[in-house]
């Protein structure tokens, strides 16, 4: 197949996939979703938009080209994306990234232009950076997920584990929680979080905490019925030289969800969400009344059939 047969197979995917997309997320009111991801072998890129624009992460492979000849041919891709989205190329940032093996880090920062820009997510605000990390700031697969916590958050004391940029807190502080505790290892994503918050005009520190801490030896401190509602997306894998220990989800998600259990009140429920492609739940040893999941059910229109992630909705 020549380069131009190539071009023109991407050109065509590309315009279906996104007449189908851009439909449904004006449908749904959405300026943030998923367009294209690796649909073609030999044009692998994550196209995401982010209000007026495009985030693309060309996964690396080998591609048998020379420096310069990969260059020509990501322009003459974004040229391409550009006829399709209409969105200008200089309004296209353009990331590579690798295929992370479950040991490697989740969060690596790439740059650091520190340029932010606010985007909305159900009349939330929320900043992304396009720049500086692999990930944006704003995890659209859990688009639904976020949802679903705020309107069961109502008066609820919420805890939020791995909050990262705290996008599910905003939603639970949105949602009328008694309470919102963020906790994170990475004081970089909590000042992120607390920026979320304030964007949103959440700014009562009574109920709304942020907390550096690593979140295996925090759950060890934590009372019975201390909470109602909590979220936990924790990493694959860490081993951060802050923590007393490293994390290894497979191992360590019987512990750590019973440990949740047990700060959590009757009837209480905890979201509990991984991106293990492999990853199997111990449900035998796991002390909860239910355990549902939930992974198709939180499965955004823009992921359908991509997904790699778990959900689980756990009952206490």
């Amino acid at each position: 197949m020549s380069d131009n047969q190539k071009s023109e197979m991407f050109r065509n995917r590309l315009a279906k996939v996104y007449k189908h997309k851009s439909k449904l997320a004006k449908r749904q009111q959405l300026s943030c979703y998923r367009i294209y991801d690796h649909d073609l072998p030999e044009f692998p890129f994550c196209i995401e938009r982010y209000e007026d624009k495009l985030y693309l992460a060309e996964y690396l492979r080998r591609h048998g080209m020379t420096d310069e000849e990969h260059e020509t041919w990501l322009d003459e891709c974004l040229v391409i994306i550009h006829e399709i989205t209409e969105v200008p190329v200089e309004n296209m940032f353009v990331r590579q990234r690798k295929r992370m093996s479950h040991r490697e880090g989740q969060y690596e920062k790439m740059d650091a232009r520190e340029e932010y820009i606010t985007v909305l997510e159900n009349n939330l605000k929320f900043q992304v950076n396009l720049t500086d990390y692999l990930d944006t700031g704003l995890f659209l697969d859990h688009r639904i997920t976020r949802k679903m916590v705020m309107d069961q958050s109502k008066d609820k004391r919420v805890l939020n584990l791995f909050c990262y940029t705290g996008s599910f807190s905003v939603y639970a502080a949105a949602g009328g929680a008694r309470s919102v505790t963020s906790v994170d290892l990475s004081k970089t994503y909590l000042t992120w979080a607390e920026d979320n918050f304030v964007i949103n005009l959440f700014k009562d520190k009574d109920k709304y905490s942020f907390l550096h801490a690593d979140v295996k030896q925090y759950l060890k401190t934590l009372l019975p019925n201390s909470f109602d509602l909590l979220i936990m997306d924790p990493p694959t894998f860490s081993n951060s030289k802050r923590m007393k220990d490293f994390l290894d989800i497979q191992r360590d998600h019987v512990e750590l969800i019973n440990d949740v259990i047990a700060a959590t009140s009757p009837g209480g429920t905890i979201y509990f969400s991984t991106n293990f492609t492999r990853f199997v739940l111990d449900k035998e040893n796991i002390k909860a009344v239910d355990i549902k999941d939930i992974t198709k059910a939180t499965t955004p229109f823009d992921f359908e059939g991509k997904l790699k992630r778990w959900c689980y909705r756990i009952s206490c």
